[in-house]
């Protein structure tokens, strides 16, 4: 099998092909948005960047399998190594000219969730990480937020725009994080949200339901950067449309308890 720090080198070149096609392109006009479900569009540039993404990974880890949000939601996941892919996330924001969107490619090494690259398009800064290998961003080690006290954190968040039925429970919750905390921002990119937990920039995140494409990488930099990512119940998994809640380990703690006594 391939070593994972050469595996991450593969997500990396593969995300930063894809950063590089999206930076280039035009964004389409709206009478040519698709609109997947309510909310949740998507673009034929979201798939050609997924399929230029996929063609770099299966070319350069041959057997490997992706798991794509646009082309190949549902592949098996049965392969040695299988990438889990965004090729846009954040649509949304870049339809808008709003600069936070990213490509977010992880990997199952032997079904173990081990390879994290987020490449911010706008910024065309890439994170990348590996199970026991750390995160970095070019030659700086990521490290989660050193603060210890929730009245001093700056929590990041997204709101359950598809899932409307949960906006009164994530109501709740926000009401009680913003008393909480130092502050809230939601921008519209988990992918780069779960990165600024790993920077130290957002010292905890939330959200009540993400796809697998939306976190496998931020997960694996968190950890490696030396935070927690769970479900809301407190589950290492989260790869299954599931909640979500990161930070440090204290943070993280202090979160979990606030959202589930909201």
């Amino acid at each position: 099998m391939r070593a994972l720090n050469d595996l991450v080198d593969v997500a990396a070149r593969a995300a930063e092909r894809g950063a590089n096609f999206i930076r280039g392109a035009r964004p389409p006009v709206v009478s040519a948005w698709t609109e997947k479900s309510r909310h949740d569009f998507v673009t034929q540039v979201d798939r050609e960047a997924e399929e230029l993404i996929a063609e770099t990974l299966e070319d350069l880890v041959p057997g490997s399998e992706v798991v794509g949000e646009e082309l190949s939601p549902t592949a098996p996941r049965t392969a040695q190594v299988v990438w889990i892919v965004d090729p846009l996330d954040g649509t949304t924001n870049y339809l808008h000219g709003y600069p936070q969107y990213a490509v977010s490619i992880g990997a199952l090494v032997d079904s173990v969730l081990s390879i994290g690259v987020v490449h911010d398009v706008a910024r065309d800064i890439a994170y990348r990480g590996a199970r026991g290998l750390g995160a970095w961003s070019g030659e700086k080690r990521l490290t989660v937020s050193g603060l210890r006290e929730g009245k001093h954190a700056l929590v990041g968040t997204g709101f359950p725009f598809k899932q409307l039925e949960g906006v009164e429970t994530y109501l709740k919750q926000f009401a009680a994080v913003m008393r909480a905390s130092a502050g809230i921002r939601r921008a519209g990119s988990a992918a780069l949200d779960l990165a600024d937990v790993a920077a130290g920039r957002f010292d905890a995140f939330w959200e009540l339901t993400l796809a697998p494409w939306d976190v496998a990488a931020g997960v694996v930099l968190i950890r490696e950067a030396g935070g927690m990512v769970t479900t809301l119940d407190g589950d290492e998994d989260v790869l299954e449309n599931r909640s979500v809640v990161a930070g440090n380990p204290e943070l993280h703690r202090w979160l979990s308890d606030l959202l589930r006594n909201a």
